[in-house]
């Protein structure tokens, strides 16, 4: 096929040059040690991400729905993992199937003791037991948050609200500095 005679050929067809000068210029040593500058500045303003430690008795329900929450939305700011005091055999199946409806997804997660993930020092533990601890950590909160472990599926969808909502402020601190 043959281009009209008002359509300009070549290799960028009818379309506008980009501007610019069509020369490339090599940069001299002081603007490489700017844009070095520069990286190590923006590198330095981003925060190392935390470890986080979601806690709960069994690690069936409550700290497995947190662990999902803040995997999914707050990967950028934490290390997030879940643990129970005494873990139980499996996950609650009522505990996947709400967080499915979240579309969070916890499928290859399992119950764990703190044996297993305490072998590192944690940057804040999430309290969800309603025992006390004495973990090492730089800082301990307390979520009083109803166990739903036996009770009915409109039990889990409230308590994996009062966990979404909890884990968003967590995330929204964290990435504010005041975490």
């Amino acid at each position: 096929m043959v281009p009209p005679d008002d359509v300009k050929t070549g290799f960028r067809g009818n379309r506008p040059r980009m501007g610019g000068h069509g020369v490339i210029k090599p940069r001299t040593g002081e603007q490489t040690a700017q844009r070095a500058h520069e990286a190590t500045q923006k590198e330095s303003s981003v925060p190392a991400k935390k470890r986080v430690l979601f806690l709960c008795i069994g690690n069936s329900c409550r700290s497995q729905m947190a662990e999902g929450f803040a995997r999914a939305y707050g990967a950028d700011i934490m290390v997030a993992q879940s643990a129970g005091l005494m873990p139980a055999v499996d996950i609650a199946p009522m505990t996947k199937q709400v967080l499915a409806e979240w579309n969070i997804n916890i499928d290859g997660h399992f119950p764990k003791g703190l044996e297993v993930v305490g072998r590192e020092p944690f940057d804040l533990i999430v309290n969800m037991s309603g025992q006390p601890i004495n973990l090492p950590a730089a800082r301990v909160l307390t979520w009083p948050v109803r166990d739903p472990i036996g009770q009915p599926i409109n039990v889990y969808r409230s308590v994996v609200q009062q966990i979404e909502a909890l884990v968003m402020g967590l995330i929204l601190s964290l990435r504010s500095g005041r975490g």
